[in-house]
């Protein structure tokens, strides 16, 4: 997993709308970097609308939330229309970003092992430096706790 003080890598990932973003579009700007594991599921999907419900305040500070999962655009683009998302997600299927940010991982769900995304957050500074890593997330909290965050530093 990557840490603090780190550069974030830079990736090229389609959004829900089939266009191309890449973290250096974001240069000037922080972005709060979700990563999680599957559309429309109960977790993911409590998390997302967290972070529905406080859009307008991570705009009204000029911070960017990007979700990011392996699900296909096609699948969120039907996520964020389900669920008025009003942030980017991006289609990972090939694992670019998930893997260099170290979150495809070893799961143990009741006994069978698996490989999967687990719930992290990265917050990354206009630098493209990451200042905070969240592992292991619970997504109900989430969006709040980076709020709480974001409110401490300023």
């Amino acid at each position: 997993m990557l840490e603090a003080k780190m550069k974030a890598p830079d990736f090229c990932l389609l959004d829900q709308n089939g266009h191309t973003v890449r973290l250096s579009d974001f240069v000037g700007k922080k972005v709060v970097l979700y990563f999680y594991p599957k559309d429309n599921t109960p977790g993911c999907t409590r998390q997302a609308c967290a972070f529905a419900a406080s859009y307008e305040q991570f705009k009204a500070q000029d911070v960017a939330v990007i979700g990011i999962s392996k699900d296909s655009a096609a699948s969120h683009q039907k996520f964020a229309q389900k669920y008025d998302l009003p942030f980017i997600l991006l289609s990972d299927p090939e694992l670019q970003a998930i893997q260099a940010y170290g979150v495809w991982q070893e799961k143990n769900l009741y006994g069978k092992v698996s490989m999967g995304v687990v719930r992290t957050t990265y917050i990354i500074d206009g630098q493209g430096l990451i200042e905070k890593v969240m592992p292991k997330v619970k997504p109900d909290t989430n969006a709040a706790e980076i709020l709480t965050y974001l409110a401490g530093e300023r």
